[in-house]
């Protein structure tokens, strides 16, 4: 016999009667997505790792005031409450997120590519280096859809709620990064291979 998985909402309702076995499942169902969308907004792994336990005492006394409401939509409200943590830490701060590629996690090791050897990786690697400082120079609402985008694999819709924008303000904002890259490229006259 199969046992078919709790969804978010049944392991939330079995939480807020006192088995605390179900929070765990939920963390670990979405953890993953939630500290990686706090890191590549704060690019530092310690701040990363407490704006993240902050989430999570936040969404455990939310749920535990019995004030969380949004049935079906854990992921969504979490990634809301990580998103406006990481507003506030920076608003505190006075500090803007940089955004820039670290040593652990790249946008481009996704890709899949066959031919290893050492002049491709380091044309590869070049390429990699220019696309993220062309990133870098957008402004912060292209950058923050692109980095979402491709870093987070967000969905448009994601995205969109994420940030509190419309589908097409999110899709417009895409497409003028993609413009403004391009435009960057030409002027700059930078080769991407």
């Amino acid at each position: 016999m199969q046992v078919t998985p709790l969804n978010d909402q049944q392991l939330i309702g079995r939480y807020l009667e006192g088995d605390e076995r179900s929070f765990e499942e939920l963390l670990n169902r979405h953890q993953q997505k939630i500290y990686t969308s706090i890191y590549l907004f704060v690019k530092d792994q310690s701040l990363a790792e407490d704006i993240f336990q902050e989430v999570f005492i936040k969404i455990i006394d939310t749920l535990r005031k019995g004030k969380y409401n949004h049935e079906g939509k854990f992921l969504q409200w979490a990634l809301r409450i990580s998103y406006n943590m990481c507003v506030d830490y920076f608003r505190r701060t006075k500090r803007r997120p940089k955004v820039s590629p670290t040593e652990t996690f790249d946008i481009f090791d996704v890709l899949q590519v066959t031919d290893d050897n050492a002049e491709q990786r380091i044309i590869r690697s070049q390429t990699h280096d220019k696309v993220r400082a062309l990133v870098d120079m957008l402004p912060p609402e292209q950058r923050e859809v692109v980095i979402l985008r491709h870093y987070a694999d967000m969905s448009f819709k994601e995205i969109a709620k994420l940030t509190r924008v419309s589908i097409n303000t999110a899709l417009g904002r895409m497409r003028y990064a993609l413009i403004n890259i391009r435009k960057m490229v030409e002027e700059k006259d930078i080769v991407l291979q």
